[in-house]
C-alpha cells in the first residue's frame, strides 16, 4: 500500500527565520501517527504545507502520491482538517457552519445518512447547533470543527492540537471517534504537544524539534522517552535499599529526598517495594514534554537554536 504522507528534507523559510529544517515524515495507511513537539517546533507549518496552504522552500511533500501545492483541490476532497484555534462565521449557527464545511469538502448535507451521522456527533459532543458562532466558547468552536470533520467520511484526518479547549469528558469522546474512523479504514496524523494524548491514541510517533525529526518509531520503540518520575522522602539508612530497586533510572538522592524515573509499565511493580521502605510524600508523575526534550535533546539541539535568527 502507498504511504499516505511522505516528506523528505522538507524546508520552509520565512525570510531569515527557519521554520522547517529538513523534516522527514512517513505516515502509513490505517495508522494513527503522532506528530509530537513543543510549541514552535514546526508542526503547524508542516500541516499547512500538507494542506497546500503554504509552499515548501525546499524538499518534498507528498499526499496520496500527489503534490499538495498543485493538487490541493482534489486532495481536500479526501481529507479533513481540524486546527487548534477554530474561527467561525459569527452570524452562522453551529449547524450551518457544519453543513457548509461538509459541502466545501465535496460532501452533501441533505442526505439521510449525513443527517444521522451529524445528529449523533452533535449529541455525543454535547453541542447546541442552534447557537450563533459569535456566542460559542473556544471549546464549543472546537466541537463544531470536530463534528464537521467526522460528519463527512475522509481518508485522511489532519488534526492540529484538536482537543484544545475540550474538557476531559469530551477528550474521551474525541478518542472514541478517532478509534471509529481508523476502524473504518482512515488514517490520522495527530499533531500535539501533549505527550499523554499521543500515548493514549497513537500507533507510531514522530518527534520534532527546531523543524526537524529527532525520533520516530512505535511507542514501544520510544518507551525510553515516556518514563514516569517518582519522588519521595525516606528515613536515614535506606540508601542502599533504594539504590537496589530494580528498573530505576536517573536516580538522585539529596538529604533524604529521592527522585528517579521508571518505565511507565513498571510503576505498579515498584510501588510494593516503596511501601516496604515506608517512604513518605510519594509523588508519581509523567514527564512533561519540556522535561523530555531537555533530558534527551537539549545538548544536541542548543547550537541549532542559537544560530536561528530572532
Amino acid at each position: 500500500m502507498t504511504t499516505v504522507i511522505r516528506t523528505r528534507g522538507l524546508q520552509k523559510h520565512f525570510g531569515r527565520t527557519v521554520a522547517l529544517d529538513g523534516l522527514d515524515l512517513a505516515v502509513e495507511p490505517g495508522e494513527i501517527h503522532g506528530f509530537l513537539g513543543p510549541n514552535g517546533a514546526g508542526k503547524t507549518t508542516t500541516l499547512r504545507i500538507l494542506l497546500g496552504l503554504a509552499r515548501a522552500s525546499a524538499g518534498e511533500a507528498v499526499l496520496f502520491g500527489s503534490d499538495p501545492w498543485t493538487d490541493a483541490a482534489d486532495l481536500h476532497r479526501r481529507l479533513a482538517y481540524v486546527p487548534g484555534d477554530v474561527s467561525l462565521w459569527p452570524n452562522f449557527t453551529g449547524g450551518e457552519a457544519i453543513d457548509l464545511l461538509s459541502r466545501l469538502r465535496g460532501g452533501t448535507s441533505d442526505t439521510a445518512v449525513y443527517r444521522r451521522r451529524r445528529e449523533r456527533l452533535v449529541d455525543v459532543f454535547q453541542l447546541d447547533p442552534r447557537k450563533k458562532g459569535r456566542s460559542y466558547s473556544k471549546g464549543n468552536r472546537q466541537k463544531v470543527a470536530l463534528v464537521a470533520a467526522f460528519a463527512t467520511p475522509a481518508e485522511l484526518y489532519l488534526l492540529d492540537e484538536p482537543t484544545s479547549g475540550l474538557d476531559p469528558l469530551m477528550e474521551q469522546v474525541f478518542n472514541s471517534e478517532i478509534a471509529r474512523v481508523v476502524a473504518e479504514g482512515s488514517t490520522v496524523l495527530l499533531s500535539s504537544h501533549i505527550l499523554s494524548e499521543v500515548e493514549a491514541l497513537c500507533d507510531r510517533v514522530s518527534i520534532i524539534r527546531a523543524g526537524r525529526t529527532v525520533e520516530s518509531g512505535t511507542l514501544a520503540q520510544l518507551r525510553h522517552l515516556t518514563r514516569t518520575e517518582v519522588g519521595f522522602v525516606h528515613e536515614p539508612g535506606r540508601e542502599a535499599a533504594i539504590e537496589a530497586l530494580d528498573g530505576t533510572h536517573d536516580l538522585v538522592m539529596d538529604n533524604g529526598r529521592v527522585r528517579f524515573t521508571v518505565d511507565s509499565d513498571r510503576v505498579a511493580g515498584i510501588l510494593p517495594e516503596l511501601a516496604r521502605l515506608e517512604v513518605r510524600g510519594l509523588t508519581i508523575a509523567p514527564p512533561s514534554l519540556e522535561e523530555l526534550f531537555l533530558r534527551h535533546y537539549g545538548d544536541e539541539l542548543t547550537p541549532v537554536e542559537e544560530e536561528a535568527p530572532a
